[in-house]
C-alpha cells in the first residue's frame, strides 16, 4: 500500500502533482512544469511539496511559472525557496536549521526577534514538521535542515558563519533558560536539552555554560537514557564539549557492554585536561567504578582518593567508593567508620545495608536499605530507589520468601523505565535466594552467571554462588513448581 503523498515512479509523480493544485477538475501546473519536476524529484515527496510551494510563490508574484524555475537538483531548490521567503521567515528558517526541534517560544529566541509572527508562518510551510506530542512540537525535515545548514545560499541576507554562531549561542542561552525555568526533576527536559546543547557546543566550538550543572543532574540519578552520540574512532578531542560528549557517551555505554570497556575513553577524557574541574573529577570518579565493579578495588582507591580529597560536588560518592573498596578487600572496620559520615548525598544507609548483609545479619541490611529506599523516594530519585528496592528484596530472600516475591514485584515495577543492569541483576538475585535449594534455579543460576561476566559485574558474583551453594529445607522456603529439592551437600 502507497503512503498518501509518496511516489514511486513517474507517473505516480506525475499524478500527485496534477491533483495537488487544481481548479474545476483541472491541473494548475502544466504538464510541462510537472514533468520537469518528475525529471528533478527522485521521487522524493518532499521535493515535490516544495516544488509545489515554490509553484504557488511565483503566481503570487503575478508571474506565470516557467519549467526553467524547476530545473533544479534539491539543494538549488532549497536555495530558491530561501528567496522566497520574507527576511525575517529566513532568519527563523536557518536558526531552527541548528535544532533538532523546536517551538515558538524556543524558535524566537534562537533568531532574537521580539515577536513570533514569523515562526508562526514558518510552521504553516511544508518543510516543518509537526508532532503534537513532543515536547517541543516542530521539527525540520531533515533533508531541508542539512541543505539549509550547507546550501549556496544567494540571498542578500545570507549569513556569515559569525552570524551561525551567533544563533548557535543564542539557541544555547535559551535551551538554558527553558531547562532552568522548568520543574525540578523533569527528566524529559533535561535530556532533551542536554542533547540539543551538546549538538550545538561540539558544532560551534562554543563555552559549556549550563552544561556542566545539567550534566551533573543527568548523573545525580542514574537513569543514563542516551543524551550523546556514540562514539566512534573520529577526531581526537580538541575541545570541552567534545570531552564531555565522549565522557557522556561513555557513561551511557557502560549500561550495555563490559564495564573494563569504560575504562579506555574516560581515561582519554581524563588526559585531554580539557574539562573543569568537577567534571574531571567526574570522569574520575566513573573510571574509578570500572575495577571496582570488576573485581579489582584496589585499583579504584586511587581515583576515588582524588575525588574524595577535593572540594568537588563528587565528594560524597567518591567517599562512598572508598567504603565499598573497603567492603570488597575484607576491610570492614574501615568501610564501617566511612559510613558514619557520608549522609544522604553519600548515600549511607545503602552502604551500611552492604556491610550488614554480607556480616550474616539480613534483617538489620533490609531495614537499611527499606531507609534508602525511603530517603531516595523523599529526594524524588527513581534510579536510587529502585536500587535500594532491589538489595532490600535481596536480603529479606533471606528469612521472609513470601514477603521477597512482593518486594521483588515492586523492584521490577520501579526499574521500569530505568535503564539500571546491575540493579536489576540484584533483583533476580533475591529470587535465586529465595528459591535457592531447588534443581529449578539452576539454569536461572547459570544465566545470571553469564550476563555478570558480559557485564563485568564481577562484584555482584559472590551472592549468586551463595545461592547455588544453599542447602534445601531452610524454614519458609517455597519450592518452585516442578522443582525438587537438591541434596544437601
Amino acid at each position: 500500500m502507497k503512503v498518501p503523498g509518496s511516489c514511486d515512479a513517474g507517473g505516480d509523480c506525475d499524478d500527485h502533482l496534477a491533483r495537488r493544485l487544481a481548479r474545476d477538475g483541472q491541473p494548475l501546473i502544466s504538464s510541462e512544469i510537472r514533468h520537469t519536476i518528475t525529471e528533478r524529484s527522485h521521487g522524493l515527496p518532499l521535493y515535490l511539496d516544495l516544488s509545489v510551494m515554490r509553484f504557488l510563490e511565483i503566481r503570487r508574484s503575478g508571474r506565470a511559472p516557467q519549467p526553467s524555475d524547476f530545473d533544479h537538483d534539491f539543494p538549488a531548490l532549497v536555495a530558491r525557496t530561501l528567496s522566497d521567503l520574507t527576511s525575517d521567515e529566513r532568519h527563523v528558517l536557518r536558526s531552527v536549521a541548528l535544532l533538532d526541534a523546536f517551538d515558538l517560544d524556543l524558535a524566537t529566541a534562537v533568531v532574537g526577534l521580539p515577536h513570533q509572527a514569523p515562526a508562526l508562518r514558518l510552521t504553516e510551510r511544508p518543510f516543518v514538521r509537526e508532532n503534537a506530542f513532543g515536547l517541543w512540537p516542530y521539527h525540520l525535515h531533515g533533508l531541508i535542515r542539512a541543505t539549509v545548514r550547507s546550501a549556496d545560499d544567494q540571498t542578500d541576507d545570507r549569513w556569515s558563519d559569525a552570524d551561525w554562531r551567533a544563533a548557535a549561542t543564542r539557541a544555547l542561552h535559551a535551551l538554558g533558560d527553558q531547562w532552568l525555568a522548568g520543574t525540578d526533576g523533569d527528566r524529559l527536559l533535561l535530556t532533551n536539552c542536554l542533547r540539543q546543547r551538546l549538538s550545538l557546543a561540539q558544532d560551534h566550538a562554543l563555552d559549556l555554560g549550563w552544561l556542566a550543572d545539567a550534566a551533573f543532574a543527568y548523573i545525580s540519578d542514574s537513569v543514563w537514557e542516551p543524551v550523546a552520540p556514540l562514539a566512534d574512532s573520529g577526531p581526537a578531542l580538541s575541545t570541552p564539549a567534545d570531552a564531555l560528549t565522549e565522557l557522556l557517551s561513555a557513561l551511557t555505554r557502560r549500561q550495555r557492554e563490559h564495564r573494563s570497556r569504560t575504562v579506555a575513553p574516560l581515561t582519554t577524557v581524563i588526559d585531554t585536561r580539557l574539562l573543569p574541574g568537577d567534571l574531571h573529577e567526574m570522569a574520575l570518579y566513573y573510571r574509578a567504578k570500572a575495577p571496582r565493579d570488576t573485581g579489582r578495588a584496589r585499583e579504584a582507591r586511587a581515583d576515588y582518593q582524588q575525588v574524595a580529597d577535593g572540594n568537588g560536588r563528587l565528594v560524597p560518592g567518591a567517599r562512598r567508593g572508598l567504603a565499598h573498596a573497603a567492603r570488597l578487600a575484607g576491610d570492614f572496620p574501615t568501610a564501617y567508620t566511612l559510613a558514619q559520615t557520608l549522609g544522604w548525598e553519600g548515600r549511607h544507609h545503602r552502604v551500611l545495608g552492604d556491610l550488614y548483609w554480607i556480616q550474616g545479619q539480613p534483617q538489620r541490611a533490609a531495614e537499611a536499605y527499606l531507609a534508602g529506599r525511603t530517603e531516595a523516594e523523599q529526594h524524588a530519585k527513581a534510579g536510587e530507589a529502585a536500587h535500594n528496592q532491589a538489595l532490600y528484596a535481596f536480603t529479606v530472600a533471606f528469612y521472609d520468601p513470601d514477603q521477597a516475591a512482593a518486594e521483588f514485584d515492586l523492584a521490577h515495577q520501579l526499574l521500569t523505565g530505568l535503564d539500571l543492569r546491575a540493579t536489576a541483576i540484584n533483583a533476580r538475585r533475591a529470587v535465586l535466594i529465595r528459591d535457592a535449594g531447588n534443581d529449578s534455579v539452576d539454569a536461572d543460576i547459570a544465566t545470571l552467571r553469564s550476563e555478570i561476566g558480559i557485564a563485568g559485574l564481577t562484584s555482584l558474583k559472590p551472592a549468586i554462588e551463595l545461592a547455588a551453594a544453599l542447602p534445601p529445607g531452610r524454614p519458609g522456603r517455597p519450592h518452585r513448581a516442578g522443582g525438587h529439592p537438591r541434596p544437601a551437600t
